[in-house]
């Protein structure tokens, strides 16, 4: 094979490929032989019920657990991801849906929060601010007054707006949101769900965990849904309506024809 269908052949190849994960607590077995494909720059969509394991899948992804058995491939190589600074190296950043961001300090002072830039031993708080402004600039985030006003004193949607810039900041590839519009309004939706687009759009692979099936279908090339443990469908979103994600998400699997378009269909 040359080097140039090599390379072809490797850009087909998702930047995160799960094969067949199973984890266990214990006796409970919290997911299956779990499959999932997430490309390079394409938004998908993790939907599922409550405690149809989205949230374990998730920490593996990111290292906070290790799964039993299973393979992960990253651009196409196998990989292990033992805890969270190997998923981070990767360049998988997580946005959980606390924000993990604190509240006391400002927005440069959360964006760089345990990575902090020195220059001869005292804190390089220029060179922080300029990084800080670039990154917010790049995704267009705008709405910010200052950058070096206190988190507490943000609006829901500019503070998943601060944590998505502090994923992106550290060369991530993969940036995985967990509920990232939940309690937010219209406007502020909007904001994130632009946000989102616009990672996508720089080339970046997203996972976005909802529940809200207007976000999803508003933002989402492939949907992957969950169903006790298990990975029932993944597809582009094209190929899917509401009702059939509902009935994927309630039952894992469709009881009535034609809920689902095929290509060509």
């Amino acid at each position: 094979m040359s080097a140039a269908s090599a390379e072809r052949v490797a850009s087909n190849e998702p930047l995160l490929k799960i094969r067949e994960l199973d984890k266990h607590f214990g006796p409970v077995q919290a997911l299956y032989h779990v499959d999932l494909d997430l490309p390079s720059g394409q938004v998908t969509a993790l939907c599922g019920d409550n405690g149809a394991g989205k949230t374990v899948l998730t920490k593996c992804i990111a290292g906070i657990y290790q799964a039993d058995h299973g393979q992960v491939f990253w651009q196409g190589q196998p990989v292990h991801i033992r805890n969270a600074r190997d998923s981070a190296r990767l360049g998988i950043e997580t946005v959980y849906q606390d924000l993990a961001l604190a509240d006391n300090l400002d927005i440069v002072q959360n964006m760089f929060l345990g990575r902090e830039r020195l220059s001869t031993g005292l804190l390089d708080e220029d060179n922080m601010e300029r990084a800080a402004k670039e990154t917010l600039a790049g995704l267009r985030v705008t709405t910010v007054r200052s950058i070096r006003q206190p988190v507490a004193s943000l609006s829901g949607g500019q503070r998943q707006s601060v944590a998505v810039a502090k994923a992106v900041m550290w060369n991530s590839k993969l940036v995985i949101m967990d509920e990232p519009t939940a309690a937010l309004g219209v406007v502020q939706t909007k904001m994130v769900l632009d946000l989102i687009k616009r990672l996508r759009d720089r080339g970046l692979a997203v996972m976005v965990i909802s529940h809200n099936l207007n976000d999803v279908f508003e933002v989402a090339d492939r949907i992957a849904v969950m169903y006790l443990g298990r990975v029932v469908v993944q597809d582009k979103a094209s190929t899917f309506d509401r009702q059939s994600v509902v009935e994927y998400m309630t039952t894992g699997g469709l009881s009535r024809s034609g809920g689902r378009r095929t290509e060509g269909s």
